[in-house]
């Protein structure tokens, strides 16, 4: 079953619900990043989010940058979500491997911690981003985005996000599911959200049962109006090209340093690891592109 989002409306239409199967995203990321079960689990809750954010754009191009970064051992957690359900990440150690002592489930929070930040920016084709911030509640991803909704946007939102990693630290299942009150909803409509919440069980654990993304919406609300399915998928947009341009910016001394003592460089993305050689007339050219521009 290929990852797919599904946006929908219920309630008589004061209450979002979007739902999003994404294993393959997580089991991606897992293999491209050489992922521990703790590290697979954190981060691919936040690429879970990070497809959900980006759908929500209005166009394909436009982009979410997701940033998680709450002082544990796990470091900075960065992913990005495109309007065209694109999306990538990575984590700053990717062999944590974490649990809890009496649950044995895999501990994201302490992980990630909670003495830090969840930094969302839109990035629409604009001269300028637009940038939010909030603290962390505690490093389990779904509570933190849930509180960015209701701080941030103020809007009153449920999320579930989860991973299911097996012994051999594959991504088994994988989940996101966001729950919003629509600034018209009235008490009734709050009180079905509350009861579907309430019931709610774990997105993983649905997923791994073989439910779409459109089961999942439906078996929440059974009034549900489908809005729309799109596909999301790990895609990294990197090239030499673009490293090319990035090493511009770098000091003459800096790339004097790199011809002389490497003969040469290579850049690796932080995205997918994918590495890309620049030889000696490469830098050659930085060079005196730099010198050209009086740089």
């Amino acid at each position: 079953m290929k990852d797919e989002l599904v946006k929908a409306v219920a309630c008589n239409q004061k209450i979002r619900v979007i739902a999003a199967t994404t294993t393959d995203l997580a089991e991606t990321a897992r293999k491209q990043h050489d992922l521990w079960p703790t590290s697979a689990a954190a981060l691919g809750r936040v690429l879970g989010m990070a497809a959900i954010m980006g759908c929500m754009e209005k166009e394909a191009q436009h982009k979410v940058t997701i940033q998680i970064n709450g002082h544990g051992p796990i470091g900075t957690i960065m992913a990005e979500g495109w309007g065209n359900g694109n999306v990538r990440g990575f984590v700053g150690d990717p062999h944590q491997f974490l649990q809890y002592n009496q649950s044995k489930k895999l501990a994201v929070g302490l992980s990630v911690g909670s003495q830090g930040y969840l930094k969302v920016t839109r990035s629409l084709g604009m001269k300028d981003s637009f940038t939010s911030q909030v603290a962390l509640i505690s490093g389990e991803i779904g509570e933190d985005f849930a509180a960015y909704y209701t701080i941030s946007e103020q809007t009153p939102s449920a999320v579930s996000v989860g991973v299911l990693v097996n012994p051999d630290n594959s991504v088994q299942a994988a989940g996101a599911l966001l729950i919003q009150v629509l600034p018209d909803a009235g008490e009734e409509q709050i009180a079905m959200a509350e009861a579907a919440i309430a019931h709610l069980r774990p997105i993983s654990s649905m997923v791994n049962e073989g439910m779409t993304a459109e089961a999942i919406v439906k078996s929440l609300f059974s009034d549900a109006e489908i809005l729309g399915k799109q596909s999301i998928q790990w895609h990294c947009d990197c090239s030499k090209e673009r490293f090319y341009g990035a090493l511009t910016t770098l000091k003459r001394s800096d790339l004097e340093e790199m011809l002389e003592e490497d003969h040469g460089c290579e850049v690796k993305c932080e995205f997918c690891n994918r590495a890309y050689l620049f030889s000696e007339d490469d830098l050659k050219t930085i060079l005196e592109f730099k010198a050209a521009c009086g740089k």
